[in-house]
């Protein structure tokens, strides 16, 4: 007679996943790693898979060294968490192949975000979804500035309910990646120098960033929004499970190095009392309250783990309406931290391949 473990117990003592990390020479995977060797997250191995032209370098991940692989000709045979962060074009291409040879992928690009086979998550918010493995083997990881919006908006809906979310954000160039971030140095080293110089050639940012604010991420849609905009319409009532949420946002890419910040403005359906909102949004896992004076992208990178929230408040002629400030690290809470931890809970539920 063969003797079952308990469910717990079997996940303990399961093996460890083996990762493969596509975009892993970028500014979101280089963030991944780190969080990996600061959270302990354990595993067998680690791959790290790329652009044919980074191939062959070797380069540190934790607890050695790995060298980058393509992802034209990588072999996902034997990985069991693929995280993607390495362009919408290439995860579409490329992902499906990973999930098929069996690993649970958790893709951090606009690819998957409305299919309905592969669960748009945040943790905090529907990490129950994460109970069993996907139908099509992918997770999608929300859009950066959506994941610390929907983790506030979570809390205000089930205590308030939801009428109306007007938002504006302040992206920070790192929202472009590692490019999009020397870019930003590069394009202010050279104003500084001498202001009326041009815009940089095939610039990211339109008009060029450097003491610029520039209205519209992504590209600009029929109705005269942007993808961005949608994207966060989208993807809050698809994660909060709110189809008809009417949400407006405007979203705007400041020259901040790394740090989303945005305004929201929100319609409830009760009055809203603001010590109640303030100790209900505190109470919320990894939220940092201001009670005093308010969080920029500067003073929040102190606590980069965090979701940070200052100018709590209600309109004085409208108890219905509430307003605050949020700024999130885009790099981590809106994009790395957010997959290990929805990487975490599959580990927990025991849906990764090497927990199995």
């Amino acid at each position: 007679m063969t003797a079952t473990l308990p469910e717990t117990t079997a996940r303990a003592t399961a093996r460890p996943p083996r990762i493969a990390l596509v975009g892993g020479t970028g500014a979101v995977g280089r963030t991944f790693l780190e969080l990996i060797a600061q959270r302990g997250f354990a595993f067998e191995s680690i791959r790290l898979v790329a652009s044919p032209r980074s191939a062959g370098r070797t380069l540190p991940v934790p607890g050695g060294t790995a060298v980058v692989e393509s992802l034209e000709t990588c072999d996902f045979d034997g990985v069991d968490l693929a995280f993607f962060s390495a362009g919408t074009p290439l995860s579409a291409a490329h992902a499906p192949r990973a999930a098929a040879a069996g690993a649970l992928v958790v893709d951090n690009t606009n690819a998957f975000r409305m299919d309905p086979a592969s669960p748009l998550v945040v943790p905090q918010v529907n990490g129950d979804l994460l109970a069993r493995r996907p139908e099509s083997g992918i997770v999608a990881n929300p859009n950066c500035s959506t994941i610390p919006l929907a983790r506030l908006l979570k809390p205000i809906q089930e205590r308030y309910g939801l009428d109306r979310v007007t938002v504006s954000t302040y992206q920070a160039a790192s929202g472009g990646g590692q490019s999009g971030i020397d870019e930003l140095r590069a394009d202010t080293a050279a104003r500084l120098a001498d202001f009326s110089a041009p815009a940089p050639e095939d610039s990211k940012f339109g008009p060029g960033l450097a003491f610029n604010v520039v209205p519209a991420i992504d590209k600009l849609l029929e109705h005269g929004g942007t993808l961005e905009e949608q994207k966060m319409r989208q993807e809050s009532r698809r994660i909060l499970d709110l189809g008809s949420l009417d949400l407006t946002a405007t979203c705007v890419r400041v020259p901040v190095v790394n740090g989303h910040s945005e305004a929201v403005v929100i319609d409830v359906q009760q009055e809203a009392d603001v010590r109640e909102l303030t100790t209900l949004l505190d109470a919320q896992e990894e939220v940092r309250v201001w009670r005093e004076g308010w969080p920029t992208p500067r003073t929040a990178a102190a606590e980069p783990d965090l979701v940070h929230v200052g100018r709590v408040r209600t309109d004085p002629e409208n108890p219905r309406r509430v307003l605050l400030w949020l700024v999130a690290d885009n790099l981590r809470i809106g994009a790395a931290l957010n997959a290990l931890q929805i990487a975490e809970k599959a580990v927990a539920h025991g849906i990764v391949g090497g927990s199995r």
